[in-house]
């Protein structure tokens, strides 16, 4: 796993819950902490990581995961506007995942191994996401997304269909965007 996803984690935690918990978090997890954000580090790193807020929180790691996920969006927004001022709503943001963001990613953090996107329209206009990675972190890849509708100022209504921890061949997600009702 690419170093700036765990800079990223650190940005979030730091800012959410300061800097003493994040150093508990890598002494609970056994780490040292020291990330480059071009480094390539074990993925058993953010697992330990995730495990530990995990039994800090007294959550699951799924939640922590979507935790970090919704979080994060503020800061990538930040970092890489162009990625989100090109877009007025999360969809078409979404969409753009598998033919600008992560080509981009790949450029900048080589070697980076993206998970692969899918999509489809349902009949009632909700976007249907495929979700494929060995990594399997799709709860992460659902805080992005509500992370994503929050930073376009819309609601969002995920439904996890098909899930890889459930022995799926990939997770298949059913998103539908509201506009925030004013009043």
């Amino acid at each position: 796993m690419k170093g700036v996803v765990f800079n990223l984690l650190e940005e979030v935690v730091t800012r959410s819950h300061g800097e003493d918990t994040w150093d508990r978090l890598l002494d609970a997890a056994g780490l040292d902490g020291s990330y480059t954000s071009l480094g390539n580090y074990p993925d058993e790193d953010m697992q330990k990581l995730v495990a530990a807020a995990s039994t800090a929180l007294a959550t699951t790691p799924g939640e922590v995961l979507r935790w970090f996920g919704r979080e994060a969006m503020p800061a990538l927004a930040q970092r890489y506007p162009v990625f989100f001022s090109a877009h007025t709503s999360t969809r078409p943001f979404i969409l753009s995942i598998n033919d600008i963001i992560h080509p981009e990613v790949r450029k900048v953090y080589s070697g980076s191994d993206v998970p692969v996107f899918d999509f489809r329209d349902a009949e009632d206009g909700a976007l249907l996401m495929g979700y494929e990675s060995a990594r399997k972190l799709c709860a992460l890849a659902q805080g992005f997304v509500e992370g994503a509708a929050a930073h376009y100022g819309e609601s969002l209504t995920f439904e996890h269909l098909n899930c890889m921890h459930n022995g799926d061949t990939k997770c298949v997600f059913r998103l539908s965007f509201h506009p925030h009702q004013d009043g």
